[in-house]
């Protein structure tokens, strides 16, 4: 056993276990991350972020001074991207005093992403650009049978838009959804259920890759943004995403986006990892 200090996290209740490494002494394991996430014998939490300097991540040639957020699922896979995550790093970075409170860089496997804070515990990050395919794919949920628009915000997407006679509530996300093609998603997918309450307002709930069900999903909100943008032609503008976790803000441009929305640092702590 061996002892390791963590903080707990989240962004519209999405969870993470966040330990700071910055000179990579503590190399993390799929093993370590499953026990520090497990929610009934270990902290809980939907992932784990590692606070580590950029120079320690293999195949990053960028600035080696920057923080990385070496982010990874509560199963232990390594994911590029967490738009939630991203948030609450840079809120311990803040609480930490390990950046000042201005516009942060931080680095990560989808790239350098800006983090601004904001009033009243809201930060907004750049999220990179937004890619949509052409070709739906096929999403099976229980017995019930979807299309869905692929989209890459630096992690894979298929937004499902429900239709009249769906209940958004009613979706049994107990089991991972699964697809067809089923080689359209080698490493897996984050499946988006969007219900459209206004003309740039959207409800959904989301089964993350390598978690399950989750409260809320950053990059969900602005994937499920963007495919509403193209499906009605817009050009961009702002959207609210509602999600059982609270309510994010999407802000699409000239095929970027932004996404803001709440983290909190709730607990600090010892933890004893196998």
């Amino acid at each position: 056993m061996g002892s390791w200090s963590f903080a707990k996290g989240h962004g519209t209740q999405n969870d993470f276990v966040i330990v700071a490494d910055r000179h990579n002494m503590t190399p993390l394991t799929a093993e370590v991350v499953r026990a520090l996430c497990d929610r009934r014998a270990g902290i809980g939490g939907d992932g784990l972020l590692r606070v580590v300097k950029a120079c320690h991540i293999d195949g990053w040639d960028g600035d080696p001074e920057m923080w990385f957020m070496d982010y990874r699922n509560a199963d232990g896979s390594i994911a590029e991207m967490c738009g939630n995550g991203l948030r609450v790093f840079v809120t311990y970075l803040y609480q930490m005093q390990l950046a000042a409170r201005q516009p942060v860089l931080v680095a990560t496997r989808a790239g350098e992403r800006l983090v601004t804070p904001l009033a009243e515990g809201q930060l907004a990050a750049q999220m990179g650009a937004v890619s949509l395919s052409g070709d739906p794919v096929q999403i099976s949920c229980g017995s019930q049978q979807f299309s869905a628009d692929e989209v890459h915000v630096g992690n894979p997407h298929a937004v499902v838009f429900l239709g009249p006679d769906d209940e958004l509530d009613a979706l049994d996300l107990s089991r991972s959804p699964s697809w067809s093609p089923a080689d359209r998603f080698p490493d897996g997918v984050n499946v988006e259920f969007v219900d459209v309450v206004g003309e740039r307002h959207l409800r959904m709930r989301v089964f993350e890759r390598g978690v399950g069900e989750t409260r809320s999903c950053g990059t969900g909100t602005v994937a499920a943004a963007a495919a509403h943008s193209a499906r009605c032609g817009h050009t961009g503008g702002q959207y609210r995403v509602d999600v059982p976790g609270g309510t994010l803000q999407v802000t699409l441009e000239d095929g970027q986006a932004v996404l803001a929305g709440p983290a909190v640092i709730v607990a600090h702590g010892t933890a004893l990892v196998p």
